[in-house]
């Protein structure tokens, strides 16, 4: 483990690791709780567009994959306003019209050797010092939020309604958060990859509902189990020479169904 640390490549992934295991698995919780397990898919694959416009216009893909993603996040609230009891169907909506934008944008380049296959699958172990920098800036903001608001942000996801009557900005609330998970995102993109950024948000909680018994513990157990997850993900992807996402989420959906099989297996 040590003799990896020696490249900085692997010291920049170890940084980001720490940073996306503060505050994917918490915003993977509470997609999963308000039942948008699959807005963070949606998003991932909006940000592609971004990044086309990003290529096109000769700008940082970074910060165009964020404007891109924070405007999809308001269209996807407005929309699931619109459709509140088929949420799917908004979210189907902007994946497929952000897959759609992306590949025209694409196509209008003047370059043929673009290609978006390094944003669809991504990699931890080449991102910038920068990047790893910006990762750690949306951590510090997610967790402060976290601590400030977990009270009011609980009492919505449980109960939208007893919320509204308490007097909280439910509207306001869930268009922050939808606007922070976005940018998110567009930050881990270049770690994790559009496919594969949403394994990495959703699972860590998902196997962590399953161990913990308090709302703080599940957080708490989610972080811890995002860092193990990437860790061991990148150090086998290491000495295996496999694609570092891919590995990570191999992890994770092992985790998953291990952790799955022996609560059952306790239950009967």
């Amino acid at each position: 483990m040590l003799e990896i640390l020696q490249y900085e490549f692997m010291q920049r992934a170890l940084l980001a690791v720490i940073a996306i295991s503060i505050f994917s698995p918490i915003l993977g919780l509470f997609l999963i709780l308000r039942r948008q397990s699959l807005m963070s898919d949606t998003l991932s694959h909006v940000s592609l567009a971004g990044v086309a416009f990003g290529i096109l216009l000769g700008w940082n893909t970074t910060w165009s994959t964020v404007l891109v993603v924070i405007i999809a996040a308001l269209v996807l609230e407005y929309l699931q306003r619109v459709y509140r009891n088929y949420i799917e169907i908004s979210t189907a909506i902007l994946m497929s019209l952000g897959l759609a934008i992306s590949l025209i944008v694409v196509s209008k380049t003047s370059s043929s050797n673009i290609s978006l296959d390094q944003y669809l699958f991504g990699s931890i172990i080449t991102i910038s010092q920068e990047q790893v920098l910006a990762l750690f800036i949306i951590a510090v903001i997610v967790l402060l939020l976290t601590l400030f608001f977990i009270r009011p942000m609980y009492i919505l996801t449980f109960d939208e309604d007893t919320a509204f009557v308490d007097g909280l900005p439910v509207r306001l609330m869930s268009v922050a958060f939808n606007i922070v998970t976005g940018i998110a995102i567009a930050l881990m993109i270049p770690a994790a990859g559009a496919l594969l950024v949403s394994t990495i948000m959703v699972l860590p909680a998902g196997i962590a509902m399953r161990l913990a018994d308090s709302f703080k513990g599940v957080i708490l157990t989610a972080i811890g189990i995002g860092f193990v997850g990437m860790l061991l993900g990148i150090v086998l992807s290491y000495y295996w020479e496999t694609p570092a996402s891919a590995t990570i989420t191999i992890i994770f959906i092992a985790m998953f169904l291990i952790v799955s099989l022996l609560d059952r297996l306790i239950k009967d």
